[in-house]
């Protein structure tokens, strides 16, 4: 049950649906909320819930997207509406340590109070047909941490048991170890076909497709081509295992969709004419989609993860099926087999993965990593123009 020494306030970053300007504005405030209780009497599915003392949080670009308001306001506001609120938690990559448990959850799962763990984002129901076939990746009824229900930008935050990950931080370091969210999902597009001896293209150099220059290199892959508009992501890409590098001359912008041809006849240079083995199209725009299918060999691998609403149009159809490439949609992790691929490149004797994360994404940790005790959205707004990651430390616990 919950434990009697937890405040009934916290500290917390709020997404406040309930002011004149939310949709013209930008941001989250710091905001003192109600701490979240387990109280069985009144909601018994508190009995497998767990309160979870927040160590570190990652910034993604989907919480960018509500800073912005750009992307997931609709998501949020129904679900608010739902609730009868007009803020929201946002954050849904996390590491905290364990510190109340429902009367179950000892009995069912193997958490104890005191340890530390993260978290699924993805919050499945396990009765719909998809989860009675482990595909709980792609619930009918999955709610999402930060979205549709409170996340973990506060001190503290409720989550249910079934979606924690144990997590040894003696094996991966904390600030890494926040991350494992998201890098579970570059671990899910890099897994789709096997990489081995494969030549591979990246289009779109954010957070996850930097994580899967990684995973790729580490997979086996003999050449890794990126391509991004900022020069930037691609010298970090560089970094972290890209091979050659394509800038790309302006920005993909919504409503263009033609491929590029300059991008199509450079990565066609330098795999010989052939084309990649396998593309890997993490930024969402309509011609990064086409530049991926049209940079892909006869009988290649296109690999779909970038997200953007609205329609999208496929160029020259016919020659994607007379040339017998194969799309693949990737979203999420694969419950729990991607967290233990995860955890197994994270924890690598050699320890080389995770320190690239540390120093090259996180930039070693100077300037990425913000106290929410001296949160300012000057502060983080600038921290995420000039850094790919950004991390939320809450208290000054050291784990």
């Amino acid at each position: 049950m919950s434990a009697p020494h937890l405040p009934t306030q916290m500290n917390a970053l709020v997404l406040d649906t309930g002011t004149e300007d939310y949709r013209s504005g930008r941001g989250f405030v710091r905001r003192l909320v109600p701490t979240p209780t387990l109280n069985e009497s009144s909601r018994p599915e508190d009995k497998d819930q767990v309160i979870v003392k927040m160590l570190y949080g990652g910034f993604c670009g989907s919480d960018k997207g509500l800073w912005f308001r750009n992307a997931f306001g609709d998501l949020i506001t129904s679900a608010l509406s739902r609730e009868g609120k007009n803020w929201r938690i946002p954050g849904h990559e996390l590491l905290g340590r364990i510190v109340a448990l429902g009367s179950n959850v000892e009995k069912h799962y193997p958490f104890r109070l005191g340890e530390v763990v993260a978290a699924e984002s993805h919050l499945f129901c396990g009765q719909c047909y998809q989860c009675r076939h482990g595909q709980q990746h792609v619930c009918q009824n999955a709610e999402i941490i930060g979205f549709t229900c409170d996340g973990c930008f506060a001190e503290y935050v409720k989550l249910p048991a079934k979606v924690l990950w144990p997590t040894n931080v003696d094996k991966i370091r904390p600030e890494v170890a926040a991350l494992q969210e998201p890098f579970g999902n570059a671990v899910h597009v890099a897994s789709c076909v096997d990489l081995r001896d494969k030549t591979v293209l990246i289009s779109g150099c954010g957070s996850i497709g930097l994580f899967c220059f990684l995973i790729a290199r580490q997979l086996g892959a003999k050449k890794i081509i990126g391509v991004d508009p900022i020069a930037k992501q691609l010298e970090l890409a560089t970094k972290l295992g890209a091979d050659e590098t394509i800038l790309l001359d302006i920005k993909p912008q919504k409503g263009l969709f033609a491929a590029m041809p300059d991008v199509v006849a450079q990565v066609h240079e330098m795999t010989d004419g052939l084309g990649v083995d396998v593309a890997m199209e993490m930024a969402g725009f309509n011609t990064s989609l086409n530049n991926t299918i049209q940079a892909t060999r006869r009988g290649g691998d296109i690999i779909l993860f970038g997200i953007k609403s609205g329609d999208f149009v496929l160029q020259d159809y016919a020659e994607l099926v007379l040339s017998g490439k194969r799309l693949h949609c990737v979203i999420g992790r694969r419950i729990f087999d991607t967290w233990k691929q995860a955890r197994m490149l994270l924890e690598a004797k050699d320890r080389k993965l995770q320190g690239k994360i540390y120093e090259v994404i996180m930039n070693g940790g100077k300037e990425t990593i913000l106290s929410l005790a001296d949160f300012t959205a000057a502060g983080l707004e600038k921290a995420m123009d000039e850094h790919i990651k950004v991390l939320i430390r809450f208290g000054e616990d050291r784990v």
